[in-house]
């Protein structure tokens, strides 16, 4: 079966349906118990159900970061790579409200990119600088691959979720990603660089170098 194909059969059944729409709703990560108090059953039946929608792809299993004592929950979302699908929230809506922006002609996408890299770098300060930018290309669905060499970090893109609008205007599109990524290593001991290509193809690398102070 193609991919489409298992993902259509794994929402086939109306209770692991239901579970994926409301993960879908959410506006934050998901955990079992609140899907228990949704369905109606109890731990054990939710995890078989959440297990076969992150076995098809469709949600992304991830183990709670804790700063306080006791042991971390398993939370839930929508896979970046699911998104779109089955009726859930896409890419470009994201994607709409900086070209909304950018449109206005009051700032550049690339402005508007470092402006909300900012955000995220304040929302993930536990991380370090590579990792939080890494976790962020997960997050929207780069599928990013990471090679650390020395003072160097080369992460590679294997999948741009905006390659339908960046094939036709790359400009905007990949200025956009630059800035986002500035954005989060602002104030941090790091240079950064966008490495773009062809985004029907992928394979667009960010490039990171520390200086020999912080390392």
């Amino acid at each position: 079966m193609t991919e489409l194909q298992i993902q259509a059969k794994a929402l086939g059944d109306p209770t692991r349906f239901k579970i994926y729409r409301y993960i879908v709703d959410s506006s934050s990560d998901v955990n079992v118990a609140e899907l228990t108090k949704l369905v109606g059953f109890n731990h054990n039946a939710v995890r078989q159900h959440l297990n076969i929608l992150v076995s098809a792809g469709l949600v992304i299993e991830e183990l709670e970061l804790r700063t306080q004592p006791g042991r971390p929950r398993l939370l839930y979302r929508l896979s970046p790579e699911a998104e779109g699908s089955f009726e859930s929230r896409g890419p470009y809506s994201w994607l709409a409200a900086v070209l909304a922006q950018a449109l206005s002609g009051k700032k550049t996408t690339r402005e508007i990119g470092v402006e909300l890299g900012r955000e995220v770098s304040k929302q993930e300060i536990e991380y370090d600088i590579a990792d939080r930018i890494e976790v962020e290309m997960i997050k929207k669905g780069f599928r990013p691959e990471r090679t650390d060499k020395r003072a160097v970090v080369d992460i590679k893109m294997e999948r741009c979720p905006f390659a339908q609008v960046a094939k036709d205007t790359p400009e905007l599109i990949c200025q956009f990603h630059l800035g986002y990524v500035e954005g989060m290593a602002e104030g941090e001991d790091i240079s950064v660089q966008l490495v773009p290509k062809d985004p029907t193809k992928a394979g667009c690398r960010i490039i990171m170098e520390r200086s020999k102070a912080s390392l």
